[in-house]
């Protein structure tokens, strides 16, 4: 029996609760949905929860967080609720817990309740895994299973809380992008536009439409005055109207005080003087002006946005926002189309002004002490004179070079040296293989020895005329064998003279065949070198003999040697893209450390210049012949 009650009183609940539901007041969804501010959306979702929850006696809804000191009530149920302090120990054991809890009257966990028995339940509000808030809830006791239902419906039901959390978040994005999109639309028109004009009438208008004012003017710095560019919704206007001057005085007032005047003053922003502005107001009657200068990225003021609205719509701080982007975005574009449409004459006596501002004005300091740094370097290298040389690409020859060449026909069997070794007179270089040439001497000495045998016997006999033929095969044979030994010692390549073999490296073709003639190697001296100089077409007008020079070279820089010029070839080669003639000199100064090859570059004395001419007559002569080309 008891049981049946039991249950009889849990559908009891149950059915009390599907009715509440049922029949919620629309008054509560209509606020919940229309809902402006954190209070007025967290107190109807409190009360829509107390309907749906059972019990409920009181509650309370906070953002923020306890750690960071953050954490304050947003809204209390039931309104006016003056009992407060028993929802702070829920709310720190939900930041620490990080989790839903119920603290029970039971004596178990720590618990903190009333004195009469009720159950505090308490559950985080995340918003992109930020414990951004907490909910509470005071309600009557009642068993587990229940209290479970409850966890349930606060689960489901701070998914509201999280999405107003997360639209309040989402709020500031979501101007900073509008703003960006109406301004990447206003860039877009005004470049569209070829002509400045043309792009400031545009992008006037564009701004009056889009911000809703009655007009936007734009107007830039000329001779230390704002001028009046564009009217919106005016293609012509006559430039000695009063309105066009007012609104000019009403830019300059805000380019003199660099920062943005509204009027009448919002008395929030920074205090600034409005005299202009309200003498602009008093000709246009009910009107809220504001004007945004232009300021470029080193703070120079160069123009400005004049914006009116009627006074019953006025600059709000998000409308504000907008001005200022939008004069950041167009004035650079427009400024730069002004630059672009002004004639010739003027852009060149603007850019003179500027460099000569920099010169003579007040400040670019630096500017003048390079400028005079400069000047006294070009009169000084003026009246300062020295050695005018002629600079040449260098390359080392050995003043006689000896091939060695093949002998004879026959295949290579050592090569003992190669390019680069340094060699003595009679050293072996190479050799070839005499195996045959030695099988052949044999066979001759063989027969020089029958034909002796013969001449001998034939002598003995008495046949004087088989003897004589015997004595000449005999002489015969010893020519071959002299011949042939000649040939044997040819075979072993020796080095003519002392010095340096320069081409030649026959190691990896050791047993290849050579013909006579076929240059095996290449040797140079040491102590004799020429030097061949590549002097450029332009300049070999300079060059005499017996001037002298100094060498580097490539391998030896800290070895100057010094040269003189001995022939001059008038053969010239081509050598990229330039012509050069061939200037042969020889050294004055010996160093063993000198090899064949070496490559560098000489300087030719010419004598005594300008040093101005120096640097600049190879510029001159090519401006000369340019001008000589094309003049008619």
């Amino acid at each position: 029996m008891p049981e049946d009650h039991d249950n009889r009183g849990t559908r009891s609940a149950q059915q009390q609760k599907e009715e509440n539901v049922s029949f919620l007041e629309p008054a509560l969804w209509r606020t919940l949905n229309d809902a402006q501010s954190d209070q007025e959306f967290c107190l109807s979702w409190l009360e829509l929860q107390s309907h749906m929850i059972i019990g409920t006696t009181s509650g309370l809804v906070g953002f923020g967080s306890v750690e960071a000191g953050t954490f304050a009530p947003v809204a209390f149920y039931p309104r006016g609720l003056q009992e407060r302090k028993h929802f702070a120990g829920v709310v720190e054991q939900v930041f620490k817990e990080r989790k839903g809890i119920v603290l029970r009257n039971d004596g178990e966990g720590d618990a903190l309740v009333p004195e009469q028995l009720r159950l505090l339940v308490g559950y985080p509000i995340w918003v992109d895994g930020e414990l951004d808030g907490v909910v509470a809830l005071e309600l009557l006791p009642r068993p587990s299973a229940e209290l479970q239902a409850v966890m349930r419906q606060l689960q489901w039901g701070s998914a509201w809380l999280q999405k107003w959390l997360m639209q309040k978040q989402a709020e500031p994005q979501q101007q900073i992008q509008s703003r960006l999109e109406t301004a990447l639309e206003l860039t877009i028109c005004t470049l569209d536009e070829k002509s400045y004009q043309a792009a400031a009438m545009v992008a006037v208008t564009e701004l009056a439409m889009r911000l809703e004012c009655d007009r936007v003017s734009v107007g830039f710095l000329q001779r230390h005055q704002a001028k009046v560019s564009a009217l919106s919704h005016s293609a012509q206007f006559g430039k000695q109207m009063n309105l066009v001057q007012s609104i000019a005085a009403a830019m300059d007032e805000a380019m003199d005080q660099g920062q943005v005047v509204i009027y009448p003053p919002s008395g929030t922003g920074p205090t600034a003087i409005v005299r202009a502005h309200s003498e602009l107001a008093e000709q246009l009657g009910d009107t809220v002006i504001c004007t945004v200068p232009f300021v470029n990225s080193e703070g120079d003021v160069y123009g400005a946005l004049t914006f009116e609205r009627s006074g019953s719509t006025p600059f709000d701080a998000e409308l504000l926002e907008l001005c200022e982007t939008a004069a950041d975005v167009l004035g650079p574009i427009l400024e730069e189309k002004r630059l672009n449409d002004r004639h010739i004459f003027w852009k060149l006596a603007a850019s003179g002004k500027s460099l000569l501002s920099k010169f003579i004005g007040p400040e670019h300091m630096l500017y003048k002490l390079v400028f005079v740094l400069l000047l006294a370097l070009v009169i000084f290298f003026s009246f300062a004179t020295g050695d005018y040389r002629v600079t040449a690409k260098a390359a080392l020859e050995g003043q006689v070079q000896r091939a060695v060449v093949a002998p004879f026909r026959g295949y290579l069997f050592s090569a003992d040296v190669r390019a680069g070794d340094v060699v003595r007179e009679g050293q072996l270089l190479a050799s070839l293989d005499d195996r045959d040439l030695r099988l052949e001497r044999n066979k001759w000495a063989s027969q020089r020895a029958q034909h002796q045998l013969e001449y001998r016997r034939k002598m003995a006999e008495g046949d004087t005329a088989a003897a004589n033929i015997s004595q000449e095969q005999a002489v015969q044979a010893k020519v071959q064998l002299t011949m042939l030994d000649e040939q044997i010692s040819r075979a072993r390549i020796l080095a003519p003279f002392d010095g340096i073999v320069v081409t030649g490296d026959l190691s990896q073709a050791l047993g290849s065949p050579v013909e006579i003639g076929d240059t095996l190697f290449e040797v140079a001296p040491l102590d004799r070198y020429r030097l061949k100089l590549q002097v450029d077409e332009r300049e070999i007008d300079q060059v005499r003999l017996e001037q002298t020079g100094a060498l580097i070279l490539n391998a030896l820089p800290e070895l100057p040697l010094p040269f003189t010029v001995s022939k001059i070839t008038p053969v010239s080669l081509a050598e990229e893209g330039q012509n050069f003639f061939v200037v042969e000199a020889t050294l004055d100064e010996f160093s063993e450390r000198l090899r064949p090859r070496m490559e560098g570059f000489g300087k030719i004395t010419i004598g005594e210049q300008k040093l101005i001419w120096i640097w600049t007559h190879k510029m001159i002569d090519w401006v000369r012949l340019w001008v000589w080309t094309w003049w008619p």
